[in-house]
């Protein structure tokens, strides 16, 4: 069996200073990871059972800990970045490297940050671990399909100014990939989901502010060089092209909403891949002690 570790697709250190780097704005750019957490929190509420103690991982300016907090629960906080974690009075580590015991939490909350981890398997095993038995995991991430304006015109400039395609946009994972790693990390009842969301935007410069803001910039390690002016007016020039009459152009975010519980005493058997598949209602549905499934 090889041990090697996994490759290191995104610069940890980088990924720090740019968490640090969008804290003090962040609440002007935070629209997708609002957007998130509410989907998040509707599927909590949907859930007929107590949490005592829940994880944010991935806190930001820890607006999903503040509403566990309001439904009653003890928060635990953790972000990547040192500014966002030491406001939230959290830990500052990486998410496939968490800090955590077993079982420390009955609740895992993350939105908007599982996409940039190096180890996404690896931290999906370790949010397993770190849930008691018949815990609960609910995720949130930008998915494959996202930023198409941007990829488009990106790769127009890179073909003008390169004459090939060069990595700028992070690698993204699918709702069926996502499904494969909650059940590859031992979650039971595992359910993944997508939903989409526009945006508008006056321009690329724009866009990319926005990106900044809510530091999703490019990432990936070995990838970290300026932008020439001509690279991005050609790109900006191409991003412009696909604008709507009034001059905004439409860019898409899919977001990949996550679910899993950790093995538990009466859990229902999953069922046989390829059989009829579980609702995400059923999954999320009550449990009693001792009851029904």
């Amino acid at each position: 069996m090889s041990s090697a570790a996994p490759p290191e697709i995104f610069d940890r250190s980088l990924r720090r200073r740019r968490r640090d780097r969008a804290a003090p704005d962040f609440a002007n750019h935070d629209f997708l990871r609002e957007h998130m957490a509410t989907e998040l929190l509707d599927r909590l509420d949907a859930v007929k059972r107590d949490f005592t103690h829940a994880l944010d991982l991935g806190a930001a300016n820890g607006s999903v800990g503040n509403a566990l907090r309001a439904r009653g629960m003890r928060v635990t906080a953790l972000d990547p970045g040192h500014r966002f974690a030491h406001a939230v009075h959290g830990v500052q580590a990486d998410e496939d490297r968490l800090p955590f015991a077993d079982a420390s939490f009955d609740l895992v909350v993350s939105a908007g940050v599982l996409d940039s981890v190096n180890d996404l398997p690896g931290a999906l095993a370790l949010i397993r671990r770190t849930l008691r038995p018949d815990g609960l995991f609910l995720g949130a991430m930008i998915g494959a399909g996202s930023l198409r304006a941007l990829k488009a015109a990106a790769l127009t400039a890179d073909l003008a100014m390169q004459g090939g395609a060069r990595p700028r946009i992070h690698p993204q994972i699918d709702v069926r990939a996502a499904g494969d790693l909650l059940a590859r990390a031992g979650f039971t009842l595992p359910v993944t989901d997508s939903f989409g969301l526009d945006v508008r935007y006056p321009g690329l410069l724009r866009l990319a502010a926005d990106l900044r803001g809510m530091a999703a910039g490019n990432l990936l390690a070995g990838t970290r060089h300026g932008l020439s002016r001509k690279w991005i007016a050609h790109a900006a020039t191409a991003f412009a092209a696909k604008a709507d009459p009034d001059g905004k152009t439409p860019e898409y975010f899919e977001i990949i909403c996550m679910t899993g519980w950790s093995p538990g005493p009466g859990q229902p058997a999953p069922a046989r891949r390829g059989s009829a598949g579980m609702s995400l209602a059923e999954a999320l549905k009550s449990r009693e002690p001792g009851g029904d499934a």
